[in-house]
């Protein structure tokens, strides 16, 4: 059995990773860190784990859990991975980390984003960004992952097959998101309250998103040229989801069947990769609390440009169930063990 440690464990990324380890055939959690509920049950917090987990929630002491657990999982905010983590730690056990530490390869790019000094430059270089559709033959070997974020995830994925395959003038990029509230973190915060999110929808961080650099980056690897775009999300009242609405002009000469075709040239054996039929668009009900990454496309001929959707369950696909498809492939199983529940509905 891999044994997992998790430290920020009642986050709901952390409470969502505890969740998907609980029925994972060969992992068990040794682990439930939580700075904020030390020492009291973990059922007591999430009881939806009564009579299911009945470990106390410990401190998060990186050096003692590197001794117990094969690898562990960090939900924990900006900074904080960075400024723990040591050769000491990585020689005993494996990082799978939920915040963005890792995920840019250029610190100043970091550091001007998230307005934090970056704590552990040296590692950024060997850490693998942990998108594993894309990344899985890297990913293998890695002492530290990047797990993506849940917008960048959904944007990335849906737009990948046109700038890999170049259908699309990458200049012309423009991502529209929406979120459910989950997204925000458990954290109180005014913003989030039931009367501020209820009945209304808002855009926010225009052009200030902090996932803004993270696509750009990835996206430009697929094009083999910087990439700049107009990344825009939005709040929606709903408990989970993502849905990112990407707009970009096609190139001339593009034709319908050339998209599909680039498509299933990347996508057809991804188990985890739905590619809607023609003109089928996805919708967040459709993937809520699974693993799955639904993605549909159409074409506007008036205007030759491309609107492609993607919808992903942002604490599964966009955290912990992307966490524990890395894990399997750091640990040499078939990447859907334990992360083939079916989409809830309603």
């Amino acid at each position: 059995m891999i044994k997992a440690g998790i430290i920020g464990s009642t986050g709901y990324a952390g409470a969502e990773l505890a969740r998907l380890l609980c029925g994972h055939p060969e992992a068990e959690v040794v682990w439930y860190g939580s700075r904020s509920y030390q020492d009291k049950a973990f059922a007591s917090v999430y009881q939806n784990m009564f009579k299911i987990v009945d470990a106390k929630c410990l401190d998060d002491d990186m050096d003692r859990l590197s001794q117990e657990a094969d690898v562990i999982f960090t939900a924990t905010p900006q900074g904080y991975c960075a400024s723990i983590i040591s050769e000491k730690i990585l020689e005993k056990t494996k990082i799978v980390d939920l915040s963005a530490d890792f995920r840019l390869k250029d610190v100043s790019i970091y550091e001007k984003w998230y307005g934090i000094e970056h704590k552990a430059p040296e590692y950024i270089k060997e850490a693998v960004y942990g998108l594993c559709e894309l990344n899985r033959s890297i990913t293998k070997e890695a002492r530290i992952v990047a797990n993506p974020g849940c917008y960048t995830t959904c944007s990335i994925l849906t737009l990948y097959p046109l700038v890999k395959e170049g259908l699309i003038d990458p200049a012309t990029i423009i991502i529209d998101a929406k979120s459910g509230t989950s997204g925000a973190g458990r954290g109180a915060k005014v913003n989030n309250l039931f009367c501020e999110v209820n009945e209304n929808m808002k855009a926010y961080g225009v052009t200030t998103h902090r996932h803004t650099p993270e696509i750009e980056e990835q996206l430009g690897y697929a094009a083999g040229q910087e990439i700049i775009l107009n990344f825009t999300p939005h709040l929606v009242p709903m408990n989970r989801g993502i849905l990112a609405t990407c707009y970009a002009s096609l190139k001339t000469g593009v034709t319908a069947a050339d998209v599909r075709e680039a498509y299933e040239k990347w996508y057809c054996d991804e188990f985890f990769i739905r590619l809607r039929h023609d003109g089928d668009l996805p919708e967040t009900r459709w993937v809520e609390g699974s693993n799955y990454a639904d993605i549909g496309w159409r074409i506007d001929e008036r205007t030759g440009r491309i609107i492609a959707v993607g919808a992903i369950d942002n604490l599964v696909k966009g955290a912990a169930g992307q966490a524990v498809q890395n894990m399997n492939i750091l640990f040499g199983l078939e990447e859907k063990t334990g992360l083939e529940m079916i989409p809830a509905f309603p």
